[in-house]
Protein backbone atom coordinates (compact mmCIF):
# COMPACT_ATOMS: atom_id res chain seq x y z
CA UNK A 1 0.00 0.00 0.00
CA UNK A 2 0.96 3.63 -0.83
CA UNK A 3 1.75 6.30 1.67
CA UNK A 4 -1.46 7.77 -0.16
CA UNK A 5 -3.75 5.10 0.14
CA UNK A 6 -2.50 4.36 3.50
CA UNK A 7 -3.30 8.25 4.55
CA UNK A 8 -6.49 8.22 2.58
CA UNK A 9 -7.58 4.92 4.46
CA UNK A 10 -6.94 7.33 8.02
CA UNK A 11 -8.74 9.81 6.88
CA UNK A 12 -12.17 7.97 5.88
CA UNK A 13 -12.13 6.10 9.04
CA UNK A 14 -15.21 8.19 10.24
CA UNK A 15 -18.24 7.02 12.99
CA UNK A 16 -20.94 6.19 10.53
CA UNK A 17 -24.29 5.57 12.15
CA UNK A 18 -26.42 5.03 9.24
CA UNK A 19 -25.34 1.33 8.49
CA UNK A 20 -27.56 -1.51 6.91
CA UNK A 21 -27.21 -5.39 6.55
CA UNK A 22 -26.27 -6.07 2.49
CA UNK A 23 -23.55 -8.15 2.21
CA UNK A 24 -20.87 -6.06 0.28
CA UNK A 25 -18.42 -7.96 2.09
CA UNK A 26 -18.38 -11.49 2.64
CA UNK A 27 -18.08 -12.87 6.47
CA UNK A 28 -15.00 -14.73 5.44
CA UNK A 29 -13.37 -11.84 4.13
CA UNK A 30 -14.12 -9.73 7.51
CA UNK A 31 -13.08 -13.05 9.29
CA UNK A 32 -9.89 -12.82 7.89
CA UNK A 33 -9.40 -8.98 8.24
CA UNK A 34 -9.89 -9.51 12.24
CA UNK A 35 -7.58 -12.35 12.52
CA UNK A 36 -4.97 -10.32 10.45
CA UNK A 37 -5.36 -7.60 13.21
CA UNK A 38 -5.04 -9.49 16.01
CA UNK A 39 -2.40 -11.29 15.26
CA UNK A 40 -0.29 -8.75 14.31
CA UNK A 41 -1.41 -5.72 16.67
CA UNK A 42 1.70 -4.97 19.34
CA UNK A 43 0.85 -5.03 22.73
CA UNK A 44 3.10 -4.64 25.82
CA UNK A 45 5.65 -7.49 26.43
CA UNK A 46 4.07 -8.98 23.61
CA UNK A 47 1.27 -10.09 26.10
CA UNK A 48 -0.99 -10.43 23.20
CA UNK A 49 -4.11 -10.28 25.78
CA UNK A 50 -6.44 -9.08 23.08
CA UNK A 51 -9.62 -10.83 22.68
CA UNK A 52 -12.30 -10.70 19.83
CA UNK A 53 -15.75 -11.81 19.18
CA UNK A 54 -17.18 -11.60 15.51
CA UNK A 55 -20.93 -11.81 15.72
CA UNK A 56 -23.09 -11.95 12.33
CA UNK A 57 -26.78 -12.71 11.82
CA UNK A 58 -29.00 -13.57 14.46
CA UNK A 59 -25.73 -13.58 16.80
CA UNK A 60 -25.67 -10.21 15.98
CA UNK A 61 -28.92 -9.55 16.59
CA UNK A 62 -28.82 -10.90 19.97
CA UNK A 63 -26.51 -8.83 20.93
CA UNK A 64 -28.57 -5.70 20.10
CA UNK A 65 -31.10 -7.04 21.95
CA UNK A 66 -29.55 -7.81 25.10
CA UNK A 67 -28.38 -4.12 25.16
CA UNK A 68 -31.46 -3.41 24.36
CA UNK A 69 -33.50 -4.80 27.37
CA UNK A 70 -30.36 -3.60 29.75
CA UNK A 71 -31.29 -0.05 28.40
CA UNK A 72 -34.60 -0.29 28.92
CA UNK A 73 -34.03 -1.20 32.96
CA UNK A 74 -32.62 2.24 33.23
CA UNK A 75 -33.88 4.75 30.86
CA UNK A 76 -37.28 6.00 32.04
CA UNK A 77 -40.27 4.46 29.37
CA UNK A 78 -41.44 8.10 28.65
CA UNK A 79 -38.00 8.77 27.02
CA UNK A 80 -36.87 5.42 25.84
CA UNK A 81 -37.73 6.11 22.16
CA UNK A 82 -34.12 7.95 21.38
CA UNK A 83 -32.11 4.72 23.11
CA UNK A 84 -34.61 2.20 21.10
CA UNK A 85 -34.24 4.25 17.89
CA UNK A 86 -30.19 4.46 18.74
CA UNK A 87 -29.50 0.57 19.30
CA UNK A 88 -31.92 -0.24 16.07
CA UNK A 89 -29.31 1.13 14.40
CA UNK A 90 -26.71 -1.24 15.75
CA UNK A 91 -29.02 -3.79 15.19
CA UNK A 92 -29.41 -2.93 11.48
CA UNK A 93 -25.85 -3.81 10.86
CA UNK A 94 -24.06 -6.64 8.95
CA UNK A 95 -21.90 -7.99 12.28
CA UNK A 96 -20.38 -6.61 15.43
CA UNK A 97 -16.93 -7.01 17.11
CA UNK A 98 -17.01 -7.50 20.44
CA UNK A 99 -13.49 -6.23 21.87
CA UNK A 100 -12.23 -8.04 25.26
CA UNK A 101 -8.63 -7.60 27.16
CA UNK A 102 -7.74 -11.04 28.51
CA UNK A 103 -6.94 -10.12 32.10
CA UNK A 104 -5.08 -13.04 33.56
CA UNK A 105 -2.51 -12.36 31.22
CA UNK A 106 -2.54 -8.41 32.54
CA UNK A 107 -2.29 -9.67 36.08
CA UNK A 108 0.42 -12.24 36.07
CA UNK A 109 2.25 -9.61 34.36
CA UNK A 110 2.19 -7.40 37.14
CA UNK A 111 3.05 -10.29 38.95
CA UNK A 112 6.29 -10.69 37.39
CA UNK A 113 7.24 -7.14 37.13
CA UNK A 114 6.09 -5.63 40.20
CA UNK A 115 7.90 -1.95 38.91
CA UNK A 116 5.36 -1.88 36.22
CA UNK A 117 2.53 -3.46 37.87
CA UNK A 118 0.75 -0.17 37.63
CA UNK A 119 1.40 0.51 33.83
CA UNK A 120 -0.08 -2.65 32.49
CA UNK A 121 -3.59 -2.29 32.40
CA UNK A 122 -2.52 1.00 30.83
CA UNK A 123 -0.72 -0.84 27.73
CA UNK A 124 -3.69 -3.47 28.11
CA UNK A 125 -6.04 -0.79 27.28
CA UNK A 126 -3.60 1.02 24.50
CA UNK A 127 -3.02 -2.27 22.82
CA UNK A 128 -6.68 -2.62 22.51
CA UNK A 129 -7.08 0.98 20.92
CA UNK A 130 -4.79 -0.10 18.07
CA UNK A 131 -6.90 -3.16 17.60
CA UNK A 132 -9.79 -1.52 17.40
CA UNK A 133 -8.78 1.72 14.90
CA UNK A 134 -7.03 -1.56 12.73
CA UNK A 135 -9.90 -3.44 12.31
CA UNK A 136 -11.60 -0.43 12.10
CA UNK A 137 -9.69 1.24 9.39
CA UNK A 138 -9.49 -1.71 7.62
CA UNK A 139 -12.98 -2.69 7.41
CA UNK A 140 -13.33 1.30 6.09
CA UNK A 141 -10.96 0.05 3.35
CA UNK A 142 -13.67 -2.08 2.14
CA UNK A 143 -16.25 0.16 2.10
CA UNK A 144 -17.74 -0.34 5.66
CA UNK A 145 -19.71 1.73 7.79
CA UNK A 146 -18.48 0.86 11.43
CA UNK A 147 -18.80 3.13 14.88
CA UNK A 148 -17.25 1.94 17.99
CA UNK A 149 -20.15 1.81 21.10
CA UNK A 150 -19.15 1.27 25.08
CA UNK A 151 -22.12 -0.49 26.85
CA UNK A 152 -19.64 -2.68 28.31
CA UNK A 153 -21.20 -2.61 31.90
CA UNK A 154 -24.84 -2.84 31.13
CA UNK A 155 -24.21 -6.38 29.33
CA UNK A 156 -20.91 -8.04 29.79
CA UNK A 157 -22.41 -10.31 32.30
CA UNK A 158 -25.27 -11.21 29.69
CA UNK A 159 -22.88 -11.12 27.36
CA UNK A 160 -20.20 -13.59 29.02
CA UNK A 161 -23.53 -15.79 29.99
CA UNK A 162 -24.82 -16.20 25.97
CA UNK A 163 -21.91 -16.84 24.46
CA UNK A 164 -19.82 -18.49 26.74
CA UNK A 165 -16.62 -16.22 27.63
CA UNK A 166 -14.39 -17.30 30.78
CA UNK A 167 -15.30 -14.47 33.50
CA UNK A 168 -11.40 -13.39 32.88
CA UNK A 169 -12.03 -11.65 29.69
CA UNK A 170 -13.12 -7.72 30.34
CA UNK A 171 -14.78 -6.05 27.66
CA UNK A 172 -13.55 -2.95 26.36
CA UNK A 173 -15.81 -1.80 23.41
CA UNK A 174 -18.82 -2.84 20.74
CA UNK A 175 -18.05 -2.58 16.77
CA UNK A 176 -21.57 -2.67 14.54
CA UNK A 177 -20.58 -2.43 10.66
CA UNK A 178 -22.82 -2.66 7.76
CA UNK A 179 -23.16 -0.83 4.30
CA UNK A 180 -23.30 2.67 4.47
CA UNK A 181 -26.43 4.23 4.04
CA UNK A 182 -25.86 7.70 5.21
CA UNK A 183 -22.39 9.06 5.47
CA UNK A 184 -21.44 11.23 8.17
CA UNK A 185 -21.13 14.97 7.88
CA UNK A 186 -18.19 17.18 7.96
CA UNK A 187 -15.42 17.01 10.62
CA UNK A 188 -13.99 20.25 11.91
CA UNK A 189 -10.21 20.22 13.24
CA UNK A 190 -8.15 22.26 15.30
CA UNK A 191 -5.38 24.32 14.13
CA UNK A 192 -2.81 21.22 13.82
CA UNK A 193 -0.02 23.64 15.40
CA UNK A 194 -1.83 23.68 18.86
CA UNK A 195 -1.69 20.07 18.79
CA UNK A 196 2.04 19.01 17.64
CA UNK A 197 5.33 21.19 18.42
CA UNK A 198 8.46 20.09 16.78
CA UNK A 199 11.86 21.23 17.71
CA UNK A 200 15.00 20.71 15.51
Amino acid sequence: MRNDEFYEAIKNRRSIYGIGDEEIVSQENIEEIVKYAVKHVPSAFNSQSGRVILLFGEEHNKLWDICEDSLRKIVPEDKFASTEEKIDGFRSGYGTVLFFEEMEIVESLQEQFPTYADNFPVWSDQSSGMLQYVIWTALEKEGLGVSLQHYNELIVDEVKEEWDLPESWRMVAQMPFGNIIEGPGEKEFEPIEKRVKVFK
